[in-house]
C-alpha cells in the first residue's frame, strides 16, 4: 500500500512537471479581460458617435452631398426634327460630345449621312466666316425619317420645322409619339406649341386654336414637358448650296424658357455651359463662337420675339408680293415702332417683365441687317396654303385681354386674304 501511495506521488509530481500547457492558457485570458475593459470603455466612445450618424439619419446629408458635388461631364442622345434650322442649333451641341438624330426629307438624309453638315458662321473681329463641319466635331450625328423612331431613346426632343409641318403623314404621328413618352420636349419655333401657350395662366386656350394649322397634333404634349426656345438667330439655305448646308446671316443667342421640373430643365442647363465652354481651332488659335444658347426662368424671354415678328416679318408681306425686313421696319419706323410696342406691352400685361423683352431701338438697329424678305413672305409668294400665324396668336390674346392695334389688324387680314388667294389656286 506504501509503495501504491508513493506511485500517486509520483505520478502527481509528473502530472504536475506537465502542466505547461495550463500554463499557457493562462496569458490567453489576460486578451479576454483586455477586451471586457475595453467594453467597459464603450460610454466613452459613445461621445465620438455623432460623427457617425445612423444610417437613416445619414441619407438626406449624402443625398445634399451628392447635389453640391462636382457634376460629371454629361452627354446625352438627342432628336431634333428637321434639319434645315436643327443643324444650326446641332452644330453647336456636337461641342459637347452629344449624339444627335435629325428627322428630315430623304435627300437630306442622305446627304447628312453620306458627309455631315456644314454651317457657316461669320465671327466679329474675322474677315472670314468659320465653317464648322458636323464631321470634325466632337459629337456624332446621324440623320433619317420620321418613321421607325422611338422617341424614348432620347434625352431630349427639339421641334424645329415649322408649325404647320407637324401635321404632315410621319411626323404627326412621331409628333404623338413624343407626347405620349413624356421626354422633355424644346421647341424651336416662331410660332409657340398651344402646350406651351398653355403655361401661360388666364387665358382661353381653346379661343386661340384658329391661329394653329392642326390644333389636335399637340393634344398628346403635356404643357409640363415642353418648353420655347426663340430662334433668334438667322440662316438660310446658300442659294448655291446643298440641302446639309447652312449659311447664318444673324448670328444672334438661342433664347430658351426653363422647364416646369428641375429635372428637365438641367437638361437645358448642361447644354448652355457645353455651348459656353465650346471654342473653334482656326489658324489663329481657338476662338470663341456666337450663336450660344441662354436659358431664363422666365416664361416670357421667348416671347420677345412676337413683337420682331409682328414688327418686321408679317409686314414683309404686301398685297401683291413682298419686301426685305429691312423695308418693313424702316420704311415707316414710327409705325413699325408703334407695332413692336404694342405687342411688347400685351406681353407685361401677361405677366412679363420688362427686362425680359428687347427694346425696339435694339431691334430696329439688328434689322438694318435683315435685306431678305422674312420666310413668311417667301412661303406666301411661292404658293404655300399654310404657314405660321403668331401674327393671328397675338391678335386673338389681345382681342381677350380687350386689347388692338389698326397696324396689326391689317397686317393679319393681308395675311388670311394672301393664304386663300393660294388655298383656291392649289384647289384649281
Amino acid at each position: 500500500m506504501a509503495k501504491k501511495r508513493k506511485s500517486k506521488v509520483k505520478k502527481t509530481k509528473r502530472a504536475a512537471a506537465r502542466r505547461p500547457k495550463a500554463k499557457t492558457k493562462r496569458p490567453v485570458k489576460k486578451p479576454i479581460s483586455k477586451a471586457k475593459a475595453v467594453k467597459a470603455k464603450k460610454p466613452a466612445a459613445a461621445k465620438a458617435a455623432p460623427k457617425k450618424p445612423a444610417p437613416t439619419a445619414s441619407a438626406p446629408k449624402v443625398s445634399a452631398a451628392k447635389a453640391i458635388a462636382p457634376a460629371k461631364p454629361t452627354t446625352y442622345n438627342i432628336l431634333l426634327m428637321g434639319a434645315s434650322y436643327g443643324s444650326l442649333l446641332a452644330s453647336k451641341l456636337l461641342f459637347g460630345g452629344h449624339s444627335i438624330h435629325l428627322v428630315c426629307l430623304p435627300a437630306e438624309a442622305d446627304l447628312i449621312n453620306a458627309g455631315g453638315f456644314k454651317v457657316t458662321l461669320p465671327v466679329r473681329g474675322r474677315s472670314q466666316p468659320i465653317l464648322l463641319d458636323s464631321r470634325k466635331l466632337p459629337g456624332k450625328v446621324t440623320a433619317g425619317p420620321a418613321t421607325g423612331v422611338n422617341p424614348k431613346d432620347y434625352d431630349l426632343v427639339g421641334l424645329c420645322m415649322q408649325e404647320p409641318q407637324y401635321r404632315a403623314s410621319g411626323v404627326r404621328e412621331l409628333l404623338d409619339a413624343v407626347g405620349k413618352s413624356r421626354v422633355p420636349c424644346m421647341s424651336i419655333m416662331n410660332m409657340p406649341p398651344l402646350p406651351y401657350i398653355k403655361r401661360i395662366p388666364g387665358l382661353d386656350y381653346a379661343a386661340l386654336e384658329p391661329a394653329y394649322t392642326d390644333p389636335r397634333v399637340w393634344d398628346s404634349v403635356d404643357p409640363k414637358k415642353i418648353t420655347l426656345n426663340s430662334p433668334d438667330p438667322q440662316a438660310i439655305r446658300p442659294p448655291e448650296g446643298k440641302a446639309n448646308e447652312l449659311l447664318v446671316t444673324l448670328p444672334t443667342n438661342f433664347k430658351c424658357a426653363r422647364f416646369d421640373s428641375e429635372k428637365d430643365t438641367a437638361i437645358v442647363r448642361r447644354l448652355e455651359k457645353d455651348v459656353e465652354a465650346a471654342r473653334f481651332d482656326a489658324p489663329e488659335g481657338k476662338i470663341e463662337l456666337p450663336v450660344k444658347l441662354k436659358v431664363y426662368e422666365s416664361l416670357f424671354v421667348p416671347l420677345a420675339k412676337w413683337a420682331m415678328l409682328c414688327a418686321g416679318n408679317y409686314r414683309c408681306v404686301t398685297p401683291d408680293g413682298m419686301r426685305t425686313a429691312q423695308e418693313a421696319v424702316h420704311s415707316n419706323i414710327e409705325e413699325a415702332r408703334s407695332v413692336y410696342n404694342f405687342v411688347n406691352d400685351l406681353c407685361v400685361k401677361l405677366g412679363a417683365s420688362p427686362d425680359d423683352l428687347v427694346p425696339f431701338e435694339k431691334y430696329a438697329a439688328a434689322a438694318q441687317s435683315l435685306t431678305r424678305p422674312a420666310s413668311a413672305a417667301r412661303a406666301l409668294n411661292n404658293g404655300a396654303p399654310n404657314i405660321e400665324r403668331a401674327d393671328k396668336l397675338v391678335q386673338l390674346i389681345a382681342r381677350q385681354k380687350g386689347l388692338s392695334h389698326p397696324t396689326l389688324d391689317a397686317t393679319v387680314a393681308l395675311v388670311d386674304t394672301r393664304l386663300e388667294a393660294n388655298r383656291k389656286k392649289a384647289a384649281a
